[in-house]
This record gives C-alpha cells, sequence and structure tokens, in this order.
C-alpha cells in the first residue's frame, strides 16, 4: 500500500552511477535514491563529493549509469565562483532569486540577519571573505524554496554562531515533508549526530 507514495516522494534516483577522468576512476556503480529532509553524502577528500554533486545538478554528465530527476527545481551554486565575482551580492542574490518561483523573501531577510550579512551585501563578491560568501549562498539556497538542495561543505570556513544557525537550520530540513537537501561533507557534526537522515551516500575513504 505504501510503495507507490514512497515511490512519489523520490525526488532523485541514480543507478550504476559512475565517472572518471582518464585515467582515474572516482566511483562506479552507485546506486541511491533521495527522497525530502536530508541526506548525507560523505567520503574523503578526492574521492569525487563535489563531482557527484556537479553531475546531480546537471553541470557534468556520467561516465556510465543514469540520473533521474524528479525534483522540480535543483539550488546548486559553487560558493566562490569567480564567475561571480563582479557581482555585488544584492545582484547575485537577485538573480539566484528570479530563478526560483518558490523563493521565501522573508526567511532570505531573516538568514542575512542570522549570517550578519547586512554590511556586506552591497560588496563585490571579490571583496568578500570565503566564509562571508559562503553565509551569502547558504542564505540563498535555504530561501530558495528548491525541491532539491546540494550544499557542498557547508560548514567550511563559518565562525561559530554561523555553523550554529547552519545547524538548526539542517535540524529542521531532515524533517521537512518536501524538499530534499544532499549535503556532502566528511561527516556531520556531533551536534547533528542524532538528527534523522532520510539515507546517506559513502564514497569511502
Amino acid at each position: 500500500m505504501d510503495a507507490p507514495d514512497t515511490a512519489a516522494r523520490i525526488l532523485l534516483q541514480a543507478d550504476d552511477l559512475g565517472f572518471a577522468h582518464p585515467g582515474h576512476t572516482l566511483f562506479h556503480g552507485l546506486s541511491f535514491a533521495v527522497s525530502p529532509g536530508l541526506t548525507l553524502l560523505c567520503g574523503g577528500d578526492g574521492r569525487g563529493k563535489t563531482t557527484l554533486l556537479r553531475l546531480v545538478a546537471g553541470t557534468l554528465a556520467p561516465s556510465t549509469g543514469h540520473l533521474r530527476r524528479a525534483a522540480p527545481t535543483v539550488f546548486h551554486a559553487e560558493p566562490v565562483d569567480a564567475r561571480d565575482d563582479p557581482l555585488t551580492g544584492l545582484a547575485w542574490t537577485d538573480a539566484v532569486a528570479r530563478r526560483f518561483p518558490g523563493w521565501d523573501s522573508a526567511l532570505h531577510r531573516d538568514l542575512i540577519e542570522g549570517f550578519e550579512l547586512d554590511g556586506h551585501l552591497r560588496k563585490e563578491l571579490f571583496r568578500l571573505s570565503t566564509g562571508t560568501r559562503r553565509k551569502l549562498w547558504l542564505a540563498a539556497a535555504f530561501a530558495s524554496g528548491a525541491a532539491l538542495t546540494l550544499l557542498d561543505a557547508p560548514f567550511a570556513a563559518l565562525d561559530g554562531p554561523a555553523r550554529d544557525l547552519l545547524c538548526e537550520l539542517l535540524q529542521d530540513a531532515s524533517g521537512h515533508p518536501a524538499r530534499a537537501w544532499l549535503v556532502a561533507d566528511h561527516a556531520l557534526p556531533a551536534r547533528l549526530s542524532g538528527v534523522r537522515l532520510a539515507g546517506r551516500i559513502d564514497l569511502g575513504d
């Protein structure tokens, strides 16, 4: 009785997925499904976490296997992308917001305050620290309303208060009935050790 509903809730399905550079295979035969809530993509350095997120986003094509995206909207942005350097924080955010019909302006205002970004929005991105750019990216990710949100090492370069806020956001995300978050990192912080995961993808050490 539950199978049709479960299938309808799968926002991403990967079957026998593989990716290889010339002379080097990152992973192969990878199969997984992503449903609403929080899915952890873990693995050691160089094991292909960032590459897998790019495959899911469609900016790279797999070497083998298939990806089926049922999510109508996907949020994926590189926190430090040189192509965005000339944009101000406001211009970058406006461009992102236009791509997502479910953009939550009220939530975004709260996150700008929570991440202490007010004084940085009118600066060009190349003038911002890596941590500040990551905060800007995270505020947009959670406000986007995307059905599937891809986060690559979201805790990197964050200060303590920002890490605390991100933990709260991910705790809430883990229980969301419709949105899915795929988080790539070595592991979740100890504070999130008890959070309920919708899934776990392990690329190995």
